[in-house]
């Protein structure tokens, strides 16, 4: 959804080919706009499989004809590789890669084979970009990236639209009653998100409290069968993917989050937005993101008794929970507005580019 943002903004001038590592995932390419000339080929290589030099070299040929390549995190890697290899025989356009985090499988650790191909990858991009200081480290002391190359962009929203309170319905098959209060979060829902630990906190709360988790994934029935085993399905709610967060994230009294794996989550900036307190793991950025007021309920990272305990206590203190959304609200739109973001990647695409400024 960045990318879709990013796209619209930058406007009709620009045309755009998208590729998917998942050909079918193309869930986002409904919120481009219809100004905007966008193509979606299906004869383009697979991004995926062994990169050999013959994959390698269709991969690259592929890439002829544009101004400016973007690839997105180790799914398209190989076109990355591609690029680095056979850059100079095609006389390729310039390669941003933008890495934005890990999924289960480096959670908890790099995989040393991935790091060693990222270095060699990487070698012919002009540019690497990142969204948190985490991966900033890992970029330049992991990857051993050259600092001129590596660019640290916060991910942003656009703030005001988050100030006006939702209705009571915006949600696909729940209303928020009178009396109820919500904890809620918005999240893929696969293993890495460990949702099953707000479940479980809900047994914890006060039976006023609801538990909404916003978003889709594989991970539906393991959390229902959770829910039903602890005899708490009648307070858990899984509305499906939330398009507009704005409309919906309002509705919480409390943000939560759950991840082992994180670098700068977008869904804290719009809780923050919202002016919502937070309570979550200190994975990626999260410490630093939130307010001073916020940090004591970031807790450290694996421990589901601490963080169960922060959603107790703020949830039984409506004025603290009231002083530290407004501490979240202001530092968002201090710091995390979208037109920042914006600014710095039209400026960076543009500088690789040789130009001054993007059409």
């Amino acid at each position: 959804m960045r990318c879709v943002r990013l796209i619209n903004a930058f406007g009709p001038e620009i045309r755009h080919t998208i590729v998917s590592a998942q050909p079918h995932a193309l869930g986002a390419a409904q919120y481009v706009l219809p100004s905007i000339p966008t193509v979606y080929p299906r004869g383009f290589p697979q991004l995926t499989g062994f990169p050999g030099p013959g994959r390698l070299r269709r991969l690259a040929q592929a890439m002829r004809g544009h101004d400016l390549v973007l690839t997105y995190n180790w799914g398209a890697m190989d076109a990355v590789m591609a690029h680095t290899v056979y850059g100079k025989v095609f006389n390729l356009p310039p390669l941003v890669h933008q890495e934005d985090g890990f999924n289960e499988d480096e959670a908890q650790r790099l995989k040393s084979s991935r790091n060693w191909y990222r270095r060699i990858a990487l070698g012919g991009a002009q540019a690497l970009v990142v969204p948190s200081t985490l991966l900033e480290r890992i970029a330049r002391g992991v990857w051993y990236q050259p600092d001129a190359r590596v660019h640290r962009i916060a991910n942003g929203i656009p703030t005001e639209t988050y100030r006006k309170p939702p209705r009571k319905d915006a949600l696909r098959g729940i209303v928020k009653h009178k009396g109820e209060c919500w904890l809620g979060t918005l999240a893929g829902l696969r293993p890495v998100k460990n949702l099953g630990r707000l479940v479980r906190a809900v047994e914890k709360l006060p039976e006023n409290w609801q538990l909404v988790i916003l978003g889709e994934g594989p991970e539906r029935a393991a959390l229902r069968a959770e829910a039903e085993r602890l005899g708490v399905a009648h307070r858990v709610h899984l509305p499906g993917f939330a398009p507009d967060p704005a409309k919906a994230v309002g509705l919480f009294d409390l943000f939560a989050l759950s991840s082992e794996s994180e670098q700068f989550p977008i869904s804290v900036v719009e809780a923050m937005a919202a002016g919502l307190a937070v309570a979550a793991p200190a994975v990626g950025d999260i410490a630093a993101m939130v307010s001073v007021q916020n940090r004591p309920f970031i807790v450290a990272p694996g421990d589901e008794n601490a963080l169960a305990e922060a959603f107790v206590r703020l949830a039984r203190d409506k004025a603290l929970r009231s002083e530290i959304g407004a501490a979240n609200r202001a530092k968002a739109q201090a710091e995390y507005d979208e037109a920042g973001m914006i600014a710095a990647y039209r400026a960076l695409y543009a500088g690789v580019m040789g130009q001054e400024d993007l059409p």
